[in-house]
């Protein structure tokens, strides 16, 4: 019993022995501060709030919450956590000594000539066959003395919680995709408003120009270049219905549902932008990134393979027992105590001759590892990258939109002083069409540009790991 209790101690001792040392998630993979953030010291970001807190149209959070609850990619997603989860539970089952219950019969008749036939010709049993019965529970466990199993566990663990990530960064795209489509919808439909006021416009000019034909005033030529700008502004308004169509359907697919019309009760001029978007502290927002936290948890996933690729490298210490009833006659099979037996024996198995090919898959173990812990600095620099991308794209956004902005009100000036002028005969057809282009023009780029502004800010609300919330 004192063998018995010292052997166990020692197992213990063993166990808690870690054959390979982790690698740790490098901490100095994020700047201070990213670039084209204003300069402040609160720590507070816009990542951190919940979408519905940052979207607060109420049309865009009903398309929301449709692809979150719909959308074939998130129902996917669900389904690999619940593989990844089933997965989970299994691998716990690794410490457990493995069970099995084995019922057999067999029926030899051996040559008579054998050893087996001359003995039973020797010993009289009155029959040619040998027969044998059995019924037994074996079991076997492997003593997780270097932490093979301990290992397949952490990995198990990272892999499902990688699946959860997944199912964050799907949503975190989903809603960022949803906003940035429902804002190109406003666009559209703003744009289709000025294709028919400009329409409505060119129509008024090309009566006034026709009547001054008939009188003698202009020449043809000026109704045909009249007409020709009012056709240019007809032309559009087709070419828009088309892509509100077609950005319509988009966002049907991605709430799950079949391409339809949408009702929209706003309009692009009612989405405001905030004037303040925090972007907090890199190292922070940067690690509540899904993509992100999955590559810190690939990296977990390395340290567990070197593990135990490292651990089939040492010896394995494997204990095995066998019992139950056992006879030679079916008619005396069940007699007990007499049928009963036991076997109980340990092992040490030590790879030899395939030690270097369990050898190189450590190493490669290592090397896989190394590139992981690469691959999550560049998902780090990838991250503050597009966080820069969307802090420097709404700034310069918000500065072409003041400009275009200006130009929009001075060309309406311009154009409704070229019509006045144009009425009363002090202005030619020609500076009143050229008017109305550039006004046309203008306002078509001012709704771009707000639609670029607002899609930036989605933009950074995703980079920064909001959304899944």
């Amino acid at each position: 019993m004192k063998t018995y209790i010292n052997g166990l101690l020692l197992l213990l001792l063993l166990s808690a022995c870690k054959v390979s040392k982790d690698v740790q998630t490098p901490k100095n993979a994020a700047p201070d501060s990213f670039r084209n953030a204003t300069l402040t010291a609160d720590t507070a970001s816009v990542g951190d709030m919940q979408w519905k807190s940052f979207f607060t149209d109420a049309t865009l959070q009903n398309l929301i919450d449709s692809a979150i609850e719909r959308n074939y990619d998130m129902q996917i997603a669900v389904k690999n956590i619940e593989a990844s989860q089933l997965l989970l539970k299994q691998v716990k089952w690794n410490n457990v000594p493995q069970v099995d219950f084995n019922v057999t019969a067999s029926s030899d008749r051996p040559s008579n000539n054998s050893l087996e036939g001359l003995s039973l010709t020797e010993y009289n049993l009155g029959t040619n066959h040998i027969e044998d019965y059995s019924a037994n529970l074996s079991l076997s466990w492997e003593a997780d003395i270097w932490g093979k199993i301990r290992n397949q566990s952490k990995a198990a663990l990272a892999t499902y919680l990688q699946t959860i990530e997944a199912k964050k960064a799907i949503q975190t795209n989903i809603v960022a995709t949803v906003s940035q489509g429902y804002y190109n919808l406003l666009m559209v439909n703003a744009q289709l408003d000025i294709a028919r006021k400009n329409v409505r416009l060119n129509d008024s000019t090309l009566r006034i120009i026709r009547f001054q034909y008939d009188a003698g005033q202009v020449t043809l030529l000026a109704v045909q270049q009249a007409q020709a700008q009012q056709l240019t502004a007809a032309q559009l308004v087709p070419e828009f219905e088309q892509n509100i169509a077609i950005q319509e359907n988009a966002l049907r697919i991605l709430t799950g549902a079949i391409p339809g019309s949408i009702t929209v009760n706003t309009n692009l001029d009612a989405i405001t932008v905030p004037e303040n978007l925090s972007a907090g502290v890199p190292s922070t927002m940067v690690s509540r990134r899904p993509d992100v936290r999955s590559a810190e948890l690939a990296l977990t996933i390395a340290n567990a393979n070197v593990g135990i690729n490292k651990a089939y490298m040492y010896p394995a210490l494997r204990i095995t027992a066998s019992g139950g009833i056992n006879s030679f006659m079916a008619n005396n099979w069940f007699n007990i105590p007499a049928s009963l037996f036991g076997i109980v024996s340990g092992s040490v198995l030590q790879p030899l001759f395939d030690h270097k090919e369990l050898s190189t898959q450590y190493k490669v173990a290592e090397v896989n590892r190394e590139k992981t812990v690469l691959q999550f600095r560049q998902s780090v620099l990838n991250a503050v990258g597009e966080v820069s991308d969307a802090l420097v794209e709404i700034e310069k956004l918000k500065q072409q939109q003041a400009i275009v902005q200006n130009q929009v009100n001075t060309l309406n000036q311009a154009t409704q002083n070229a019509n006045l002028l144009f009425k009363n005969g002090m202005a030619t057809y020609l500076e009143v069409i050229t008017a109305q282009s550039n006004v046309l023009q203008s306002q078509l780029q001012l709704a771009t540009i707000k639609r670029d502004e607002l899609s930036a800010v989605s933009d950074l609300y995703r980079s920064l790991g909001g959304g899944w919330r």
